[in-house]
């Protein structure tokens, strides 16, 4: 919202003069007053943190979820509090941007050297049929054994997919158990505070290290 105040600004002519008097009208100082709230709104947001990936602080969804882990845990993002959180939707059937997407992401936070261990990554299945918890205790342990898996039924897989704004749709394949699952391929990252705070697009490890590291060290 002060960003599109800020643009409506830029975009907008400057006041008009009274013909007869050479003073400006009065929509002219609304104009004038509209500005300059604008500037001073964007100024102030300057004043937080610069990422490289994309800065959704502020957003109204992906606010929480309720499933449970590879452990037979029931876990919500409270239970994380502390740590900054990467939230990445897949399926351990994923032939080729799940695995590669989980390795960059591991890469993301060794790159942190001390500070890795205060970085929590889930994995939460868009394909509960036939990842069960005991399925993602077997698969993650490959990528990291620190990754947590997370597992709920179909209605609970399609209510965090729709908090988060995750697309996913299965695409038959040749037989009933070999479909695949078309999905969103970013990640979410919350601050240590548990708020949503940047949506990341696989292929830039190195990106999401530094700005890992600015949400791990900012006040």
């Amino acid at each position: 919202m002060k960003r599109l105040l800020v643009r409506h600004a830029a975009r907008g002519q400057a006041p008009s003069r009274s013909p007869n008097t050479g003073e400006t009208p009065l929509h002219g100082v609304f104009f004038l007053m509209l500005m300059a709230v604008g500037l001073l709104l964007g100024a102030c947001g300057s004043q937080g943190p610069s990422f490289r990936n994309t800065d959704v602080t502020g957003a109204s969804y992906a606010r929480d979820f309720s499933l449970t882990d590879q452990y037979g845990k029931h876990r919500t993002l409270a239970d994380f509090r502390g740590k900054a959180v990467i939230v990445f939707f897949g399926y351990t059937y994923c032939p080729d941007v799940c695995p590669t997407t989980l390795l960059e992401l591991k890469q993301a936070v060794q790159q942190l050297g001390d500070d890795a261990s205060r970085v929590q990554l889930l994995f939460i299945t868009l394909d509960p049929e036939r990842d069960t918890p005991q399925m993602l205790a077997k698969y993650l342990p490959a990528f990291d054994p620190d990754f947590i898996g997370l597992y709920g039924d179909l209605d609970a897989t399609a209510k965090v997919a729709k908090e988060f704004k995750v697309f996913y749709q299965k695409v038959p394949g040749r037989t009933p158990d070999s479909y695949t699952v078309d999905h969103t391929s970013g990640s979410y990252v919350f601050d240590p505070e548990g708020r949503l705070r940047l949506f990341v697009r696989p292929g830039k490890p190195a990106d999401l290290t530094a700005d890992l590291r600015t949400l791990l060290h900012s006040d």
